[in-house]
């Protein structure tokens, strides 16, 4: 099966990429690149966590990349971490919402507990990536869950004079229809929404959960920190999709620039079309066009 996925994937002529010979290699391509990724434990993505890193003049602030529900720092980053690495920035990322005493392999999976507690977990990661960089403030990229945790860190645990971009893939600021049965299942097993078993954070993401009541009150956007929200129209689990539009956010559609690109809730961690928007959100100064071909569901590109 995995071979008929990666043989659907062919060469592409205009990606995001940087332009060294010595360049790390980048995947578009999600699924095959998670899955690979999953067998390596407590491994870090390529090109991120280098801790000597410092950052440069063009690129100032180090960028941080914050997962998604059930993903860890090397699943979810196959793309964004070789792909800013390439680009010149000092790249980081953590494994975030792991209950303690997890056993392997389900120790692999993060995004599993309170959201509250995983924001706590990031604090600490941004306090020591600013330490070892030298940094002032951090860029933050999210996808899914990756998206709504960090706010939690901005509005309520001192993050926001901490930040300068906050970009997001697949945002959840409205929660999603996915996570509506959560009361349900909370009153089943007798607790509350988040303390579902298994899946603390899951039920957060109901629109009408006391998590999401509590951080979108008195609005999401915090200080002077520049939002950027990246949508699909074919997000499977964010529904609807528009859940990712805030007010007083930039919010972008991917469709909106290329309507062939298909990519769903997973896919938009790897699509080249929203990594161009990302690498143009990072540095507006030197923005590229953003590239149009045919983007699959899961598996990327293909031409």
């Amino acid at each position: 099966m995995l071979c008929l996925f990666m043989g659907l994937v062919a060469g592409v002529a205009v990606v995001p990429a940087g332009h060294a010979e010595d360049d790390l290699p980048v995947t578009y391509n999600f699924l095959v690149s998670a899955v690979a990724a999953g067998a390596q434990v407590d491994a870090d993505p390529p090109g991120g966590n280098d801790w000597d890193c410092r950052p440069t003049a063009r690129h100032p602030r180090p960028v941080v990349l914050v997962h998604g529900t059930a993903g860890n720092k090397n699943t979810n980053w196959q793309t964004y971490a070789p792909l800013l690495h390439n680009n010149g920035y000092c790249v980081f990322a953590l494994t975030y919402g792991v209950a303690p005493g997890t056993p392997l392999p389900a120790n692999q999976l993060g995004g599993m507990t309170r959201m509250q507690d995983s924001a706590r977990q990031l604090k600490r990661f941004v306090a020591r990536v600013l330490r070892a960089t030298g940094a002032r403030k951090v860029d933050l990229l999210g996808h899914s869950q990756g998206t709504l945790m960090p706010e939690y860190w901005v509005k309520f645990l001192g993050g926001a004079p901490y930040v300068k971009r906050y970009v997001s893939l697949a945002p959840v600021w409205h929660g999603t229809d996915l996570a509506n049965p959560a009361p349900l299942l909370a009153k089943a097993f007798g607790v509350p929404e988040d303390q579902i078993p298994v899946c603390q954070a899951c039920g957060q993401f109901a629109a009408t959960s006391r998590f999401m009541a509590r951080l979108r009150k008195g609005g999401l956007a915090v200080g002077d920190i520049e939002y950027t929200n990246i949508m699909t129209k074919y997000d499977e689990l964010v529904l609807p999709y528009t859940s990712g539009r805030e007010r007083g956010m930039r919010n972008v559609v991917v469709q909106d620039h290329c309507g062939t690109d298909f990519s769903e809730h997973f896919e938009i961690a790897a699509d080249p079309v929203a990594a161009q928007i990302v690498l143009n959100t990072l540095d507006p100064a030197h923005k590229k066009p953003v590239p149009c071909m045919v983007v699959l569901p899961w598996v990327g590109p293909v031409g």
